[in-house]
């Protein structure tokens, strides 16, 4: 997906720049050509400024995806979600961090089993995109605190290149 975005704006990088924060953040743009996040409008100046972009940038980028259907069809549809990773030691929540090879099938299964055999919960979940993110991470945070069996459990799985807790 992202190929053909960037193709649709090959050679303007600062545009580039904008549309790969708007599917980072989940910011949608609506017929109009208007940025949006969830319900709220965003100023092209406060959003270019954010980036570095002129805000003129922020608005020609906007309305050449309202003007295309397929673009719109994926902005228009975008939807911003909470990440509590940076907040959950303050909640009293454990955070999983797994790197493993994302076109290698498997990982959420193997990590949610061990989690689910030893009765964790996840309070949430979210594997970054490989297009959007160039080393991309599984995020897994739990209810609570894990122990050093369950955190070596886990590092014993083969999918994991790597797992780390917060």
């Amino acid at each position: 997906m992202l190929e053909e975005i960037n193709e649709f704006f090959k050679g303007q990088r600062a545009k580039q720049k904008a549309v790969e924060t708007m599917l980072r953040f989940g910011l949608s743009v609506d017929p109009q050509g208007r940025v949006y996040c969830g319900p709220i409008e965003l100023a092209p100046a406060k959003f270019g400024r954010g980036l570095g972009i002129d805000r003129r940038v922020i608005i020609e980028t906007a309305k050449e995806i309202a003007a295309n259907s397929a673009l719109l069809k994926i902005f228009g549809a975008l939807e911003p979600r909470a990440f509590v990773v940076r907040a959950a030691k303050g909640m009293g929540h454990d955070v999983i961090v797994i790197q493993a090879d994302p076109h290698v099938s498997g990982t959420v299964a193997q990590v949610t089993k061990v989690l689910a055999d030893n009765k964790v919960k996840i309070r949430q979940i979210l594997a970054d995109d490989p297009d959007l993110f160039p080393d991309p991470v599984l995020t897994i945070i739990v209810e609570g605190r894990l122990s050093g069996k369950l955190i070596n459990l886990l590092r014993s799985l083969p999918v994991a290149n790597s797992i780390s807790i917060r």
